[in-house]
């Protein structure tokens, strides 16, 4: 399984930013979808995950402002991102889990200006 993330960037605190991951190779394998956040000097974390039968868990600290999605036809997992803070300046991953191991793609980095 191959993922590929995009959308990161500058934005101003308050405004939005909307992440998408591309995936391709055996994804019927996958059985969860995420995005984790490694801010520096900070321990990589957990942002959002999604079960493949939709189940949806966010980190404390983005609930009610960020949500998570993912497009079957086109195969990303997107995540729309509301209300940024200067805190939420991190490197993002996307992550695709499945019952034997993990897949990472590249991160993209999010950047909040106060």
């Amino acid at each position: 399984v191959q993922l590929q993330a995009s959308g990161g960037g500058l934005v101003q605190a308050g405004g939005s930013l909307r992440l998408s991951c591309g995936s391709s190779g055996l994804i019927f394998s996958i059985n969860k979808w995420g995005w984790y956040r490694q801010a520096p000097g900070n321990e990589r974390e957990l942002v959002a995950l999604m079960s493949s039968g939709g189940t949806t868990n966010y980190a404390n600290s983005v609930m009610g402002r960020f949500t998570i999605s993912r497009h079957n036809v086109k195969n990303t997992v997107d995540l729309q991102m509301n209300s940024l803070k200067p805190e939420d300046t991190a490197v993002y991953y996307c992550y695709a889990g499945y019952d034997y191991g993990d897949y990472w793609g590249q991160g993209t980095l999010v950047t909040v200006s106060s």
